[in-house]
């Protein structure tokens, strides 16, 4: 009979601990595997985790298995948020947005197909982050979706992609869409724009927006931009209700070094906002 290896023993430790019918013990043995550095001995130990009895068990199961990147691992977390608990989605979640390897966007493409809500709303965050030119068809239908999450979603994938095709509906989704995060986010994904006139008119339309963390992102953007035509809309800016708009603002003409935007700068310099004088101070010099 062949003796068990260091290896086999240790998995069947870790399976006993894992089989115990105090919950505790798992996740204590849980917390073992993750300071463990055989991904060969954790991983179908976790993967198996994920459909433990307890809620707790198989959040921790989801956080422990961020940095793994296998099919079985996505497929696993894929299917995890779906999970009843709200706990184990959030931790699935965040373990899929850690996802380095762009071999996994087939997996998650697939996914899309028969995922809503929540999930599909994940399921495009971790595809922004690998930057998989074929998640750009996906992400352009699903900025038409009824969840403002999966639109929001959708939204980062196109800005990390830094297509120019995606420009024209960015700009539609930045100055129409019924969510104002969505509309920010779109604002700010405008920013990878090569041609300033493609982008300009949805960007001025934004810094009249209803919502003011809307007008602080169209002001970020046009500075990052170097957009000289928007100085005298930006000078406008400088009169915001907010001082968070101002201080975007005034940091934009800071960036743009208008002569012009100096008196109307130089009066920041008085307001009862420490911050804001400070940025107007910065810009000045």
């Amino acid at each position: 009979m062949t003796a068990l290896t260091t290896q086999d023993d240790e998995y069947a430790q870790l399976r006993q601990r894992m089989a115990d019918t105090d919950p505790e013990i798992r996740r204590i043995a849980l917390m073992d595997m993750t300071d463990s550095e055989d991904e060969e001995v954790a991983e179908p130990l976790l993967i198996d985790a994920l459909r433990d009895a307890d809620a707790g068990v198989r959040a921790q199961a989801a956080a422990a298995l961020e940095g793994y990147e296998s099919v079985a691992v996505v497929a696993a977390l894929l299917e995890a948020l779906d999970d009843c608990a709200e706990s184990v989605r959030a931790a699935a979640a965040l373990s899929l947005g850690e996802l380095k390897d762009s071999a996994l966007g087939p997996v998650l493409l697939a996914a899309l197909s028969t995922s809503s809500g929540y999930a599909k709303a994940a399921i495009f965050r971790a595809l922004r982050e690998l930057r998989v030119q074929e998640s750009l068809a996906p992400a352009l239908s699903a900025i038409a979706d009824n969840s403002a999450e999966v639109r929001q979603a959708a939204v980062g994938v196109l800005g990390y992609l830094r297509d120019p095709s995606a420009l024209v509906a960015l700009s539609l989704v930045a100055t129409a869409d019924t969510d104002a995060a969505v509309r920010r986010t779109a604002v700010g994904a405008l920013g990878f724009a090569s041609v300033l006139s493609d982008v300009f008119p949805a960007l001025i339309k934004a810094l009249r927006d209803d919502f003011w963390q809307v007008r602080e992102e169209a002001a970020t953007t046009l500075g990052k931009l170097g957009a000289v035509e928007a100085i005298a809309h930006l000078i406008g800016t400088l009169r915001d209700d907010y001082w968070q708009v101002r201080i975007k603002a005034t940091r934009s003409l800071g960036r743009l070094k208008s002569r012009a935007a100096v008196p109307a700068v130089s009066e920041a310099l008085f307001h009862e906002v420490s911050n804001l004088r400070k940025e107007a101070a910065v810009a000045l010099g």
